[in-house]
C-alpha cells in the first residue's frame, strides 16, 4: 500500500491507465493486445483500478461549442469570510448551480474558482443574476472570458509517463 491507500501501481498498471486515458471504452481484450497481458488479467486489474478509485468512471468529452455553449467563463469569487460554516454553505449552494460544470476552494486571491459553460453574454448575465447572485456570503464575483482554448485534457501527460 501507498500513502493514499492504494495497493501499489505498477507498469502493468501504468500502462493500462494510459491506454483508458485514450480510449475509455475500449474492451478488456482490445486492452490486453496494447498492453501485451491476457484479457482475464487486464480485466481483474482494471477493476482493482476502479474499486481503490484510481479510475473514478467513464465520460463522454462533449464538445460544449457544438452543443451550443460556446462561451466558457472563468469566474472568481470571494467570500465574506472562510469560517467553516460559511465555507459550507456557500458549498451547499454552489453544487446546485445547473450552468457550473467546475468549482474549486483555492489558495490565493480569491476563494472559489468556478467554469461557466454559456450559449452567449446575454445567458452569461442570466446565469449571473438566477444563480451567482443568489450564493451565498459572496464578497466579490469577477469574470474572465476565455478567448481561446489551447489545451484541454483529460488526463495530464505526465501521469501518463508513469512507469514502465
Amino acid at each position: 500500500m501507498n500513502d493514499s491507500g492504494l495497493a501499489a501501481i505498477d507498469a502493468t498498471d501504468y500502462r493500462i491507465l494510459r491506454e483508458l486515458a485514450i480510449d475509455g471504452r475500449a474492451s478488456d481484450v482490445a486492452l490486453s493486445e496494447r498492453v501485451n497481458l491476457s484479457s482475464t488479467a487486464v480485466a481483474r486489474r482494471r477493476k482493482i483500478l476502479e474499486e481503490q478509485g484510481a479510475v473514478r468512471g467513464y465520460a463522454a468529452d462533449l464538445d460544449m461549442a457544438r452543443l451550443g455553449f460556446g462561451i466558457v467563463v472563468i469566474v472568481m469569487i470571494e467570500l465574506r469570510s472562510q469560517a467553516e460554516n460559511i465555507l459550507m454553505e456557500f458549498e451547499t449552494a454552489v453544487v446546485k448551480c445547473p450552468s457550473m460544470s467546475y468549482c474549486s476552494f483555492v489558495s490565493g486571491n480569491v476563494d472559489f474558482l468556478m467554469i461557466i459553460h454559456v450559449k452567449s453574454f446575454e445567458d452569461y448575465d442570466r446565469v449571473y443574476r438566477s444563480e451567482l447572485s443568489m450564493l451565498p456570503h459572496v464578497a466579490k464575483i469577477r469574470s474572465s472570458f476565455v478567448m481561446r482554448e489551447v489545451a484541454h485534457r483529460a488526463v495530464p501527460p505526465v501521469l501518463l509517463v508513469g512507469p514502465g
